[in-house]
């Protein structure tokens, strides 16, 4: 007759897989991956308007408030979403919230430009997706986190 040993890596293991099957929790990795990768890449074409001239996206009164100075600012925005896209990766529970507001600033920055409604509705729609990756990660332990337990 065999003898079964559980180790203590091997009910980790199973519970790791466990979590993984569940449909929340691959959800939770979806939106993970979409709210780190989307960020960091609008945030480093900031910097080369490869995918767009983002510039146009900045109204006349913005560009006016600081001084004339628009790609600077949209190289500082790139900055900062590039750092908000590493938060989602290593600290979701946080930085989807960051991700979600941003969002929602963007939206009401195109709201003030006329002919980007379009575009604002989408990003109204992305921030709800980062709000409900926020709330997921509630529920969900991230990789990160079971490691150090």
């Amino acid at each position: 007759m065999e003898h079964v040993i559980s180790s203590p890596a091997s009910v980790a293991f199973t519970k790791r897989s466990a979590e993984a099957a569940r449909p929340a929790y691959q959800a939770y990795q979806i939106l993970r991956l979409a709210f780190t990768v989307a960020p960091i890449g609008a945030g480093l074409d900031k910097f080369f308007n490869f995918l767009v001239n983002w510039e146009q996206y900045l109204p006349g009164v913005v560009n006016r408030i600081v001084g004339g100075h628009g790609h600077e600012l949209m190289m500082a925005v790139g900055v900062i979403e590039i750092i908000a896209g590493i938060g989602v990766a290593v600290f979701p529970k946080i930085f989807a919230y960051v991700v979600a507001a941003w969002l929602l600033l963007i939206v009401v920055n195109l709201l003030m430009i006329p002919g980007y409604f379009d575009v604002a509705l989408r990003d109204f729609g992305l921030a709800l997706g980062a709000f409900a990756l926020a709330r997921l990660s509630q529920a969900v332990d991230t990789p990160i986190r079971q490691s150090l337990n």
